[in-house]
Protein backbone atom coordinates (compact mmCIF):
# COMPACT_ATOMS: atom_id res chain seq x y z
CA UNK A 1 0.00 0.00 0.00
CA UNK A 2 1.30 3.12 -1.19
CA UNK A 3 1.73 5.71 2.06
CA UNK A 4 -0.38 8.16 0.68
CA UNK A 5 -3.23 5.85 1.22
CA UNK A 6 -1.83 4.75 4.21
CA UNK A 7 -1.90 8.47 5.36
CA UNK A 8 -5.49 9.31 4.19
CA UNK A 9 -6.83 5.85 6.08
CA UNK A 10 -4.94 6.76 9.24
CA UNK A 11 -6.28 10.42 9.04
CA UNK A 12 -9.85 8.99 8.43
CA UNK A 13 -9.88 6.72 11.37
CA UNK A 14 -8.68 9.30 13.82
CA UNK A 15 -11.75 11.38 12.69
CA UNK A 16 -13.59 8.17 12.61
CA UNK A 17 -12.61 8.03 16.53
CA UNK A 18 -13.52 11.55 17.53
CA UNK A 19 -17.03 10.81 15.50
CA UNK A 20 -17.65 7.95 17.51
CA UNK A 21 -16.68 9.88 20.87
CA UNK A 22 -18.82 13.40 19.60
CA UNK A 23 -21.63 10.74 18.42
CA UNK A 24 -21.37 9.07 22.01
CA UNK A 25 -21.33 12.00 23.80
CA UNK A 26 -23.96 13.71 21.89
CA UNK A 27 -27.09 12.59 23.81
CA UNK A 28 -25.40 13.87 27.49
CA UNK A 29 -25.04 17.11 25.47
CA UNK A 30 -28.31 16.98 23.65
CA UNK A 31 -30.16 16.37 27.33
CA UNK A 32 -28.42 18.69 29.79
CA UNK A 33 -28.77 21.56 27.52
CA UNK A 34 -32.11 20.96 26.95
CA UNK A 35 -32.85 20.18 30.17
CA UNK A 36 -31.40 23.14 31.52
CA UNK A 37 -33.57 25.05 28.98
CA UNK A 38 -36.67 23.05 30.19
CA UNK A 39 -35.73 23.85 34.05
CA UNK A 40 -35.34 27.46 33.21
CA UNK A 41 -38.79 27.54 31.82
CA UNK A 42 -40.72 25.83 34.88
CA UNK A 43 -39.02 27.81 37.27
CA UNK A 44 -40.33 30.89 34.91
CA UNK A 45 -43.78 29.83 35.48
CA UNK A 46 -43.38 28.93 39.29
CA UNK A 47 -42.37 32.14 39.61
CA UNK A 48 -45.08 33.51 38.26
CA UNK A 49 -47.78 31.14 39.73
CA UNK A 50 -46.44 32.02 43.38
CA UNK A 51 -46.59 35.82 42.89
CA UNK A 52 -49.85 35.91 41.67
CA UNK A 53 -50.91 33.29 44.26
CA UNK A 54 -53.78 34.18 47.15
CA UNK A 55 -55.88 32.04 49.35
CA UNK A 56 -58.49 31.86 47.53
CA UNK A 57 -57.02 30.69 44.42
CA UNK A 58 -55.27 28.25 46.73
CA UNK A 59 -58.61 27.18 47.88
CA UNK A 60 -60.30 26.92 44.54
CA UNK A 61 -57.33 24.75 43.41
CA UNK A 62 -57.50 22.27 46.55
CA UNK A 63 -61.34 22.47 46.37
CA UNK A 64 -61.83 21.91 42.23
CA UNK A 65 -59.42 18.36 42.61
CA UNK A 66 -60.62 17.23 45.72
CA UNK A 67 -63.91 16.33 44.50
CA UNK A 68 -62.99 14.96 41.27
CA UNK A 69 -60.62 11.84 40.15
CA UNK A 70 -58.45 13.79 37.67
CA UNK A 71 -55.07 14.10 39.91
CA UNK A 72 -54.32 17.22 38.39
CA UNK A 73 -55.59 20.72 38.60
CA UNK A 74 -54.55 22.05 35.02
CA UNK A 75 -53.13 20.33 32.04
CA UNK A 76 -52.78 21.67 28.10
CA UNK A 77 -55.25 20.06 25.34
CA UNK A 78 -52.19 18.76 24.11
CA UNK A 79 -50.70 16.90 27.50
CA UNK A 80 -47.28 18.70 26.49
CA UNK A 81 -47.62 20.69 29.84
CA UNK A 82 -49.47 20.40 33.61
CA UNK A 83 -50.04 22.21 36.84
CA UNK A 84 -50.82 20.59 40.53
CA UNK A 85 -50.99 21.86 43.86
CA UNK A 86 -51.61 19.91 46.77
CA UNK A 87 -51.72 20.05 50.61
CA UNK A 88 -48.41 18.77 52.08
CA UNK A 89 -46.55 18.40 55.69
CA UNK A 90 -44.07 21.06 56.80
CA UNK A 91 -40.35 19.32 56.97
CA UNK A 92 -37.17 21.37 57.92
CA UNK A 93 -34.86 19.38 55.91
CA UNK A 94 -37.21 19.04 52.80
CA UNK A 95 -35.73 20.99 49.67
CA UNK A 96 -37.82 23.45 48.22
CA UNK A 97 -37.22 22.61 44.29
CA UNK A 98 -36.96 19.47 42.95
CA UNK A 99 -36.60 18.47 39.40
CA UNK A 100 -37.13 14.79 38.22
CA UNK A 101 -38.02 12.74 35.61
CA UNK A 102 -41.43 10.78 36.11
CA UNK A 103 -44.11 9.18 33.94
CA UNK A 104 -47.59 10.59 34.42
CA UNK A 105 -51.22 9.51 33.03
CA UNK A 106 -53.23 11.91 31.80
CA UNK A 107 -56.74 11.50 30.54
CA UNK A 108 -55.76 7.69 29.80
CA UNK A 109 -52.52 8.87 27.96
CA UNK A 110 -49.18 8.18 29.50
CA UNK A 111 -46.32 10.31 28.85
CA UNK A 112 -42.60 11.21 29.95
CA UNK A 113 -42.50 14.28 32.13
CA UNK A 114 -39.83 16.59 33.08
CA UNK A 115 -41.18 17.74 36.60
CA UNK A 116 -40.41 20.41 39.00
CA UNK A 117 -41.31 19.59 42.63
CA UNK A 118 -41.78 23.08 44.61
CA UNK A 119 -42.52 23.29 48.34
CA UNK A 120 -43.01 26.45 50.06
CA UNK A 121 -45.77 27.46 52.80
CA UNK A 122 -48.55 29.63 52.98
CA UNK A 123 -50.19 30.89 55.96
CA UNK A 124 -48.64 27.95 58.04
CA UNK A 125 -49.50 25.63 55.83
CA UNK A 126 -47.57 23.57 53.68
CA UNK A 127 -47.99 23.02 49.95
CA UNK A 128 -46.51 21.28 47.18
CA UNK A 129 -46.90 22.65 43.76
CA UNK A 130 -45.67 20.44 40.57
CA UNK A 131 -45.09 22.24 37.30
CA UNK A 132 -44.30 19.62 34.57
CA UNK A 133 -43.43 19.38 30.87
CA UNK A 134 -43.58 16.60 28.81
CA UNK A 135 -40.64 14.74 26.83
CA UNK A 136 -41.55 13.24 24.25
CA UNK A 137 -41.00 16.31 21.86
CA UNK A 138 -37.63 16.40 23.22
CA UNK A 139 -36.85 12.75 23.00
CA UNK A 140 -37.84 13.63 18.98
CA UNK A 141 -35.78 16.34 18.77
CA UNK A 142 -32.67 14.43 20.32
CA UNK A 143 -33.28 11.59 17.44
CA UNK A 144 -33.92 14.56 14.49
CA UNK A 145 -30.28 15.79 15.53
CA UNK A 146 -28.45 12.48 16.04
CA UNK A 147 -29.72 11.31 12.78
CA UNK A 148 -28.70 15.00 11.34
CA UNK A 149 -25.36 14.91 13.20
CA UNK A 150 -24.36 11.64 11.76
CA UNK A 151 -25.06 11.90 8.16
CA UNK A 152 -23.00 15.50 8.50
CA UNK A 153 -20.66 13.63 10.24
CA UNK A 154 -20.76 10.67 7.69
CA UNK A 155 -20.01 13.73 4.96
CA UNK A 156 -17.53 15.11 6.10
CA UNK A 157 -15.53 12.21 6.85
CA UNK A 158 -15.69 10.85 2.77
CA UNK A 159 -15.17 14.70 2.09
CA UNK A 160 -11.87 15.30 4.67
CA UNK A 161 -10.90 11.54 3.10
CA UNK A 162 -10.92 12.59 -0.67
CA UNK A 163 -9.42 16.16 -0.07
CA UNK A 164 -6.23 14.58 2.10
CA UNK A 165 -6.04 11.55 -0.62
CA UNK A 166 -5.90 14.47 -3.37
CA UNK A 167 -3.69 16.64 -0.76
CA UNK A 168 -1.05 14.18 0.28
CA UNK A 169 -0.71 12.79 -3.27
CA UNK A 170 0.05 16.01 -4.21
CA UNK A 171 2.69 16.42 -1.33
CA UNK A 172 4.45 13.23 -2.59
CA UNK A 173 3.98 13.61 -6.35
CA UNK A 174 7.64 14.71 -6.19
CA UNK A 175 8.84 11.66 -4.30
CA UNK A 176 7.01 9.52 -7.12
CA UNK A 177 8.52 12.00 -9.79
CA UNK A 178 12.03 10.88 -8.28
CA UNK A 179 11.52 7.29 -7.87
CA UNK A 180 10.09 6.94 -11.49
CA UNK A 181 12.61 9.61 -13.53
CA UNK A 182 15.86 8.93 -10.96
CA UNK A 183 15.66 5.50 -9.65
CA UNK A 184 13.92 3.25 -11.45
CA UNK A 185 14.35 4.02 -15.12
CA UNK A 186 18.32 4.50 -14.32
CA UNK A 187 20.18 1.36 -15.79
CA UNK A 188 23.65 2.64 -15.35
CA UNK A 189 24.67 5.65 -13.40
CA UNK A 190 25.60 8.01 -17.10
CA UNK A 191 21.80 7.85 -18.00
CA UNK A 192 21.14 9.47 -14.34
CA UNK A 193 19.03 12.34 -14.96
CA UNK A 194 20.63 15.32 -13.30
CA UNK A 195 17.64 17.35 -13.55
CA UNK A 196 16.74 19.45 -10.27
CA UNK A 197 12.81 18.00 -9.41
CA UNK A 198 10.31 20.94 -8.90
CA UNK A 199 9.29 20.68 -5.29
CA UNK A 200 7.39 22.89 -2.85
CA UNK A 201 8.71 20.78 0.20
CA UNK A 202 12.22 21.47 1.04
CA UNK A 203 12.46 17.75 2.52
CA UNK A 204 11.80 16.58 -1.02
CA UNK A 205 14.02 19.27 -2.37
CA UNK A 206 17.38 17.91 -0.30
CA UNK A 207 16.46 14.23 -0.81
CA UNK A 208 16.76 15.08 -4.65
CA UNK A 209 20.18 17.24 -4.07
CA UNK A 210 21.44 14.32 -2.43
CA UNK A 211 20.61 11.61 -5.11
CA UNK A 212 22.45 13.85 -7.37
CA UNK A 213 25.32 13.25 -5.56
CA UNK A 214 25.58 10.20 -4.76
CA UNK A 215 24.91 9.06 -7.81
CA UNK A 216 27.82 11.61 -9.29
CA UNK A 217 30.10 9.44 -6.87
CA UNK A 218 28.97 6.45 -8.02
CA UNK A 219 29.03 7.01 -11.95
CA UNK A 220 32.92 8.08 -10.83
CA UNK A 221 33.86 4.95 -9.32
CA UNK A 222 31.66 3.46 -12.16
CA UNK A 223 33.84 4.59 -14.73
CA UNK A 224 37.33 4.23 -12.72
CA UNK A 225 35.97 0.73 -12.73
CA UNK A 226 35.58 0.06 -16.24
CA UNK A 227 38.84 1.71 -17.25
CA UNK A 228 40.60 -0.21 -14.37
CA UNK A 229 39.39 -3.35 -15.98
CA UNK A 230 40.15 -2.22 -19.56
CA UNK A 231 43.90 -1.23 -18.70
CA UNK A 232 44.31 -4.25 -16.31
CA UNK A 233 43.29 -6.08 -19.39
CA UNK A 234 45.56 -4.97 -21.90
CA UNK A 235 48.45 -4.77 -19.54
CA UNK A 236 48.09 -8.34 -19.22
CA UNK A 237 47.90 -9.32 -23.08
CA UNK A 238 51.38 -8.38 -23.61
CA UNK A 239 53.09 -10.50 -20.91
CA UNK A 240 51.01 -13.22 -21.73
CA UNK A 241 51.93 -12.90 -25.40
CA UNK A 242 55.34 -13.10 -24.68
CA UNK A 243 55.40 -15.96 -22.04
CA UNK A 244 53.18 -17.89 -24.80
CA UNK A 245 55.50 -16.75 -27.79
CA UNK A 246 58.44 -18.57 -25.40
CA UNK A 247 56.47 -21.67 -24.64
CA UNK A 248 56.08 -22.23 -27.98
CA UNK A 249 60.05 -21.58 -28.43
CA UNK A 250 60.63 -24.02 -25.88
CA UNK A 251 58.69 -26.85 -27.65
CA UNK A 252 60.78 -26.78 -30.72
CA UNK A 253 63.63 -27.96 -28.85
CA UNK A 254 64.52 -31.46 -29.46
CA UNK A 255 66.47 -31.85 -26.02
CA UNK A 256 63.28 -32.24 -24.08
CA UNK A 257 61.91 -35.14 -22.37
CA UNK A 258 58.23 -35.93 -22.17
CA UNK A 259 57.79 -34.73 -18.60
CA UNK A 260 58.91 -31.18 -19.41
CA UNK A 261 56.89 -31.15 -22.68
CA UNK A 262 53.60 -32.16 -21.23
CA UNK A 263 54.41 -29.05 -18.39
CA UNK A 264 55.29 -26.53 -21.52
CA UNK A 265 51.70 -27.74 -23.18
CA UNK A 266 49.43 -27.29 -19.84
CA UNK A 267 51.30 -24.08 -19.53
CA UNK A 268 50.25 -23.25 -22.63
CA UNK A 269 46.59 -24.01 -22.17
CA UNK A 270 46.57 -22.17 -18.99
CA UNK A 271 47.65 -19.06 -21.23
CA UNK A 272 45.09 -19.79 -23.89
CA UNK A 273 42.48 -20.27 -21.34
CA UNK A 274 44.10 -16.46 -19.39
CA UNK A 275 43.93 -14.82 -22.76
CA UNK A 276 40.15 -15.62 -23.28
CA UNK A 277 38.91 -14.43 -19.53
CA UNK A 278 40.70 -11.25 -20.46
CA UNK A 279 39.26 -11.07 -23.70
CA UNK A 280 35.34 -11.56 -22.62
CA UNK A 281 36.60 -8.84 -19.46
CA UNK A 282 37.69 -6.52 -22.60
CA UNK A 283 34.33 -7.12 -24.33
CA UNK A 284 32.66 -6.45 -21.43
CA UNK A 285 34.65 -3.41 -20.66
CA UNK A 286 33.76 -1.83 -24.15
CA UNK A 287 29.96 -3.09 -24.43
CA UNK A 288 29.56 -1.44 -20.89
CA UNK A 289 31.71 1.98 -22.62
CA UNK A 290 29.35 2.28 -25.57
CA UNK A 291 32.35 1.47 -27.85
CA UNK A 292 30.35 -0.05 -30.09
CA UNK A 293 27.99 1.07 -32.95
CA UNK A 294 24.44 -0.04 -33.52
CA UNK A 295 23.59 1.14 -36.64
CA UNK A 296 23.63 -2.40 -38.67
CA UNK A 297 20.63 -4.32 -40.06
CA UNK A 298 20.68 -8.11 -38.08
CA UNK A 299 18.18 -10.60 -39.84
CA UNK A 300 17.99 -13.37 -37.04
CA UNK A 301 16.73 -15.84 -39.58
CA UNK A 302 20.05 -16.09 -41.32
CA UNK A 303 22.13 -15.73 -38.25
CA UNK A 304 20.53 -18.99 -36.79
CA UNK A 305 21.23 -20.56 -39.72
CA UNK A 306 25.09 -19.49 -40.20
CA UNK A 307 25.47 -20.72 -36.05
CA UNK A 308 23.73 -23.68 -36.73
CA UNK A 309 26.14 -24.39 -39.08
CA UNK A 310 28.89 -23.37 -37.16
CA UNK A 311 27.95 -25.53 -34.09
CA UNK A 312 26.92 -28.44 -36.18
CA UNK A 313 30.08 -30.70 -35.06
CA UNK A 314 29.92 -30.09 -31.65
CA UNK A 315 25.56 -30.63 -31.98
CA UNK A 316 26.42 -33.98 -33.29
CA UNK A 317 29.17 -34.79 -31.09
CA UNK A 318 26.32 -34.95 -28.25
CA UNK A 319 23.67 -36.23 -30.79
CA UNK A 320 21.31 -33.58 -30.08
CA UNK A 321 18.76 -32.42 -32.21
CA UNK A 322 18.71 -29.13 -33.23
CA UNK A 323 15.23 -28.09 -34.40
CA UNK A 324 14.94 -24.11 -35.77
CA UNK A 325 11.58 -23.47 -36.28
CA UNK A 326 12.13 -19.63 -36.91
CA UNK A 327 8.99 -18.57 -39.26
CA UNK A 328 9.93 -14.73 -39.55
CA UNK A 329 12.63 -13.17 -41.34
CA UNK A 330 12.33 -10.00 -38.65
CA UNK A 331 15.01 -7.01 -39.39
CA UNK A 332 16.64 -5.40 -35.96
CA UNK A 333 19.05 -2.66 -36.19
CA UNK A 334 22.01 -3.15 -33.64
CA UNK A 335 25.62 -4.38 -34.15
CA UNK A 336 25.61 -7.26 -35.91
CA UNK A 337 28.86 -8.73 -34.25
CA UNK A 338 27.84 -8.25 -30.71
CA UNK A 339 24.03 -9.89 -31.77
CA UNK A 340 25.84 -13.20 -32.89
CA UNK A 341 28.00 -13.48 -29.93
CA UNK A 342 24.94 -12.89 -27.88
CA UNK A 343 23.22 -16.06 -29.82
CA UNK A 344 26.13 -18.11 -29.85
CA UNK A 345 26.75 -17.94 -26.32
CA UNK A 346 23.17 -18.69 -25.63
CA UNK A 347 23.20 -21.85 -27.95
CA UNK A 348 26.99 -23.20 -26.80
CA UNK A 349 24.94 -23.13 -23.20
CA UNK A 350 22.32 -25.01 -24.65
CA UNK A 351 24.81 -27.33 -25.90
CA UNK A 352 27.11 -28.04 -22.49
CA UNK A 353 24.09 -28.08 -20.03
CA UNK A 354 22.24 -30.52 -22.07
CA UNK A 355 21.64 -34.47 -21.79
CA UNK A 356 22.95 -36.82 -24.52
CA UNK A 357 20.93 -37.20 -27.19
CA UNK A 358 18.73 -34.16 -25.92
CA UNK A 359 17.37 -31.32 -28.07
CA UNK A 360 17.16 -27.64 -28.53
CA UNK A 361 14.69 -26.05 -30.00
CA UNK A 362 15.05 -22.01 -31.47
CA UNK A 363 11.35 -20.37 -32.23
CA UNK A 364 10.67 -16.63 -32.97
CA UNK A 365 6.83 -14.74 -32.72
CA UNK A 366 5.54 -11.40 -30.99
CA UNK A 367 4.16 -10.70 -27.72
CA UNK A 368 2.74 -7.44 -27.37
CA UNK A 369 3.80 -6.35 -30.30
CA UNK A 370 7.32 -7.14 -29.53
CA UNK A 371 9.26 -9.59 -31.29
CA UNK A 372 11.16 -12.37 -29.12
CA UNK A 373 13.21 -15.23 -29.85
CA UNK A 374 13.13 -18.32 -27.35
CA UNK A 375 16.49 -20.92 -27.35
CA UNK A 376 15.05 -24.09 -25.49
CA UNK A 377 16.62 -27.19 -24.23
CA UNK A 378 16.10 -30.48 -22.77
CA UNK A 379 19.15 -30.04 -20.29
CA UNK A 380 19.71 -30.31 -16.38
CA UNK A 381 17.61 -27.42 -15.64
CA UNK A 382 18.43 -25.06 -12.74
CA UNK A 383 17.05 -24.08 -9.75
CA UNK A 384 15.41 -20.35 -8.54
CA UNK A 385 18.69 -19.52 -6.98
CA UNK A 386 20.61 -20.96 -9.83
CA UNK A 387 18.30 -17.94 -12.11
CA UNK A 388 19.18 -15.64 -10.14
CA UNK A 389 23.50 -15.57 -10.18
CA UNK A 390 23.36 -16.71 -13.78
CA UNK A 391 24.41 -13.56 -15.15
CA UNK A 392 27.27 -12.83 -12.70
CA UNK A 393 30.33 -13.08 -13.79
CA UNK A 394 32.22 -16.13 -13.17
CA UNK A 395 29.48 -17.97 -11.91
CA UNK A 396 28.66 -21.30 -13.30
CA UNK A 397 25.83 -23.51 -13.26
CA UNK A 398 27.71 -26.85 -12.72
CA UNK A 399 31.68 -27.06 -11.34
CA UNK A 400 31.75 -30.30 -13.82
CA UNK A 401 31.48 -28.20 -16.86
CA UNK A 402 34.21 -26.68 -18.30
CA UNK A 403 34.54 -22.42 -18.72
CA UNK A 404 35.17 -19.39 -17.50
CA UNK A 405 31.11 -18.33 -16.45
CA UNK A 406 31.69 -15.11 -18.31
CA UNK A 407 29.28 -16.15 -21.24
CA UNK A 408 25.85 -15.42 -19.87
CA UNK A 409 27.61 -12.02 -18.40
CA UNK A 410 28.85 -11.19 -22.24
CA UNK A 411 25.40 -12.08 -23.04
CA UNK A 412 23.73 -10.42 -20.23
CA UNK A 413 25.96 -6.73 -21.21
CA UNK A 414 24.63 -7.06 -25.10
CA UNK A 415 21.38 -7.67 -24.49
CA UNK A 416 21.47 -4.52 -22.31
CA UNK A 417 23.55 -2.84 -24.81
CA UNK A 418 20.58 -3.11 -27.47
CA UNK A 419 17.86 -2.87 -24.77
CA UNK A 420 16.58 -6.23 -25.14
CA UNK A 421 15.08 -8.16 -22.20
CA UNK A 422 16.22 -11.85 -21.33
CA UNK A 423 13.52 -13.72 -19.69
CA UNK A 424 14.61 -17.28 -18.56
CA UNK A 425 12.27 -20.56 -17.16
CA UNK A 426 13.81 -23.23 -15.79
CA UNK A 427 12.87 -26.93 -14.56
CA UNK A 428 15.15 -29.09 -12.85
CA UNK A 429 15.89 -32.10 -15.10
CA UNK A 430 13.23 -30.74 -17.92
CA UNK A 431 15.46 -27.98 -19.19
CA UNK A 432 15.84 -24.22 -19.88
CA UNK A 433 14.33 -21.54 -22.01
CA UNK A 434 15.66 -18.09 -22.78
CA UNK A 435 13.57 -15.71 -24.88
CA UNK A 436 15.07 -12.55 -25.59
CA UNK A 437 12.46 -10.05 -26.08
CA UNK A 438 12.93 -7.16 -28.13
CA UNK A 439 12.03 -3.45 -27.97
CA UNK A 440 11.59 -2.30 -31.33
CA UNK A 441 7.89 -2.12 -33.22
CA UNK A 442 6.89 -4.91 -35.05
CA UNK A 443 8.88 -5.44 -38.33
CA UNK A 444 8.58 -8.80 -39.97
CA UNK A 445 7.67 -9.94 -43.21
Amino acid sequence: MKIKHQLAIFNALTRLLVILILWLMLPILVENVVYRHINNGLLEKKQKFIEHLDRNEINDFIENSSDSTETYSQFSTLHSEFLVLSKSPIKSDQKKAVFTNEYRIIEGEENEYRILQYHFVFDNQGYQLEIGSSLGEVKDLTFIIRFFIIIVFVVILLITFLADTFYIEYLLKPFYKIIDTKIRRVNEPEAFDHTPIKARSRDFRELDSVLNQMMDRISELFKKEKQFISNVSHELLTPIALLKNKFENLLQNDSLDDNAFDKIAGSLRTLDMLKKIINNLLLISRIENNQYEANESVNFHELIADLHEDLEDRIEDRDIQFCNNMQHDYVFTGNKTLMHILIYNLVTNAIKYNKPKGSIVIEDGFLDNHYFISIADSGIGMTASQIENIFNRFARISSEQDGQGLGLAIAESIASFHHIEIRVTSQINEGTTFTLLFPEAVKHN
